[in-house]
């Protein structure tokens, strides 16, 4: 994958360690807008990744994960949606990418980053980046224990924080 190299990178802090990603502003513009816009503002600090699915993904973003928040975990948003971005990009492990509901246009804040091979998820979700470093911190996040919570194994059993998502120059 030859991507135009990103002047901006994402650091996530988390309770595991840090993962740095790279985006792809060529394909999701938008999206990767509404990414650093939401974590410059810190919207993201104190979250949770609260969906882990070993060999699939790790979603998190939701602000019903924050201490102290009501509402489910998953069924949080920043107060708006943003219009989807379906691109090319294979969703492959590492590739950071927007959760939804059935609805393609109702992405807000809420992403994942897959954890193995993805692809029964392209052109439908936006993919918008990918891990440049901490794959290992990406392993360690994927082999949390689950417990199962409504039909899935895929709450963690113990919390998974966000400490915090900080976009700074690409090295």
């Amino acid at each position: 994958m030859s991507n135009p190299p990103a002047t901006e990178h994402a650091v996530i802090r988390t309770s595991y360690g840090e993962i740095t990603l790279a985006f792809w502003s060529d394909v999701a513009p938008k999206t990767v807008e509404n990414f650093k816009k939401l974590a410059r503002e810190g919207f993201y600090d104190g979250t949770a990744f609260h969906r882990i699915i070993k060999g699939f993904m790790i979603q998190g973003g939701c602000p019903n994960t924050k201490a102290g928040a009501r509402g489910l975990p998953g069924t949080g948003g920043p107060g708006y949606t943003i219009k989807a971005e379906f691109n090319a990009k294979p969703h492959v492990r590492g590739v950071i990418s927007m959760a939804r509901s059935a609805n393609p246009d109702s992405a807000g804040c809420q992403f994942f980053i897959c954890h193995g091979d993805a692809r029964f998820l392209d052109r439908q979700y936006t993919a918008f980046g990918e891990v440049v470093k901490g794959d290992d911190v990406l392993e360690k996040l994927a082999n949390v224990p689950t417990k199962a919570s409504g039909g899935e194994k895929s709450t963690p059993i113990e919390r998974v924080a966000i400490e915090s998502i900080a976009i700074v120059a690409a090295a």
